[in-house]
C-alpha cells in the first residue's frame, strides 16, 4: 500500500465487527492481494490443508456456497482486513469486538483470545461439521421482513404446533428476523407471514443454521474445543448467544457450542457495543457491507465504516 494511504480513526472508543457466511464471492481476496496482509492466505492454508489462495481468487461463487469453503474464505478475508487496518494504525481506539455467527471466530482472533492456528482449526472443523449436518438433516432459512422478535417467535411457534420444524435463528435488526428449519416449515412460515404484517424472503442456503438441526455439528465442535485454549484477550468480545461481553475468562467453549443451535442476537450485540461498552464508531472488517447496513437500522446515530478493501482505508482520516 502506498505511503500516506492509511489514516487513523477518531480516538473515541470504537468497536470492530466481522461478517459471517453469505458474504463470500468469487475474487473476494483480490483487493488484498498486493498488501502485506495477503501472507495470511499462506498461513491459513498451512493450518487447514486447503489452497486458500485458490478459494479467494479463482473459485466460482456457486462453489463457495459450500458451507465449509464459505466459512474458511470469509474468515480469512476478515482477518486480512483486520491485519491491514491494524498495520495502518487505524484501529488504535478499538475497545471491543463482535462477529455475526462465523464472524465470532474472527472477532476472537482479533481480540487475542484465540491463536490463528486454533481459530483456523475450529473454523475448519465447524464448517465441515455444519456441512455434514446439512446433509444428515437438510433444511433452509428465510428472513422475515417487518416482524420483530416477538412476532417471529409467535409465528414459529404456530408453525411448530402444526407439526413442522421452524425456529428463530437470527435477530438481525429492527424488523428483520431470521427463521431456520425444514423446507416445509419455512414455507409454511412464508404463507403465514402476512398475518403478522411481514413477508418472508427465502435464503439460498442448504442448512438450518442456528437451530436444533445443527445439534450433530455442535457435538463435533464440542469435542474439538476440548483441545483449544482460550487466552485472556486485549479486547472484549460480545457473544452471539447472549449479547454479553467476555474476555478470555468467559466460557467460550460453551458459548461456541450453544451458538450453533441458538439464535444469533445481533441487534442486542450491537446495542451492547454502542451502549454498555461506549463505542461511538463501529468498523466492519471483511467482505461486503451486510453488517454496516444492519447497524444503520439498529442505531442510525452510530458512525459505521466498512473496510472491504484497502481503498476503504483512505477514508479513515483522523478526526
Amino acid at each position: 500500500m502506498p505511503p500516506g494511504r492509511c489514516g487513523k480513526l477518531t480516538p473515541t472508543p470504537i468497536g470492530l465487527v466481522f461478517p459471517g457466511q453469505g458474504t463470500q464471492r468469487q475474487g473476494m481476496g483480490e483487493p488484498w492481494r498486493d498488501t502485506p496482509a495477503w501472507s495470511l492466505a499462506g498461513e491459513v492454508s498451512r493450518h487447514c490443508g486447503q489452497d486458500v489462495e485458490e478459494l479467494l481468487l479463482r473459485t466460482p461463487t456457486d462453489v463457495l456456497r459450500r458451507t465449509d469453503l464459505a466459512q474458511l474464505s470469509v474468515f480469512t478475508v476478515a482477518l486480512m482486513a483486520h491485519a491491514e487496518a491494524a498495520r495502518c494504525g487505524a484501529l488504535d481506539g478499538a475497545v471491543a469486538c463482535a462477529g455475526h455467527s462465523l464472524g465470532e471466530y474472527a472477532a476472537l482472533t482479533a481480540a487475542g483470545v484465540l491463536t490463528l492456528r486454533d481459530a483456523v482449526s475450529l473454523v475448519t472443523i465447524r464448517g465441515q461439521a455444519m456441512r455434514d449436518a446439512e446433509q444428515l438433516r437438510p433444511g433452509t432459512m428465510g428472513v422475515l421482513i417487518g416482524a420483530g422478535l416477538r412476532e417471529a417467535g409467535e409465528l414459529a411457534a404456530e408453525v411448530r404446533a402444526e407439526g413442522l420444524d421452524v425456529w428463530v435463528a437470527n435477530v438481525n435488526a429492527p424488523g428483520q428476523t431470521g427463521l431456520s428449519g425444514s423446507a416445509d416449515g419455512v414455507g409454511r412460515a412464508a404463507e403465514l407471514a402476512p398475518g403478522v404484517g411481514a413477508k418472508l424472503i427465502r435464503l439460498s442456503v442448504g442448512g438450518a443454521f442456528h437451530s436444533p438441526f445443527m445439534a450433530p455439528a455442535a457435538e463435533r465442535l464440542a469435542q474439538a474445543l476440548r483441545d483449544v485454549r482460550f487466552a485472556p484477550g486485549h479486547l472484549q468480545v460480545v457473544a452471539n448467544v447472549d449479547a454479553q461481553p467476555y474476555t478470555g475468562d468467559g466460557d467460550w467453549p460453551e458459548l461456541a457450542v450453544r451458538q450453533l443451535v441458538s439464535p444469533v442476537r445481533w441487534e442486542e450485540s450491537v446495542r451492547t457495543l454502542t451502549g454498555r461498552l461506549g463505542c461511538r464508531r463501529l468498523v466492519e472488517l471483511g467482505p461486503g457491507r451486510v453488517l454496516t447496513n444492519l447497524i444503520h437500522r439498529i442505531d442510525p446515530g452510530i458512525e459505521v465504516t466498512p473496510v472491504d478493501g484497502p481503498g476503504a482505508l483512505e477514508g479513515l482520516a483522523a478526526v
